[in-house]
């Protein structure tokens, strides 16, 4: 799962280094809005890219691991609602 997510936000990062670079190297010459616009396009995708690339899949737990603190642990799934066999 993490060596998709990673794929996925080098792939999109890229895009937004291509839109950038065409855009004031190459598009420009034949118009400078169409520039601005990918410029705009660019612009939103580094957000993106960090939304997925930090997105936790179905099978990523790291929500409900155990801190290692069995005071904190309790008081945690107390608040979950969970019920925990205590041991001591």
């Amino acid at each position: 799962m993490y060596a998709r997510r990673r794929h996925r936000y080098f792939v999109m990062m890229g895009v937004c280094i291509a839109l950038f670079v065409l855009a004031w190297g190459v598009v420009r010459l034949w118009s400078v809005p169409a520039a601005v616009g990918m410029c705009v396009v660019a612009m939103v995708i580094p957000p993106l890219a960090a939304m997925v690339a930090n997105r936790r899949g179905p099978d990523d737990r790291w929500w409900d691991d155990p801190s290692g603190d069995p005071k904190s642990d309790e008081w945690w799934d107390e608040l979950d609602g969970k019920k925990r066999p205590h041991s001591r």
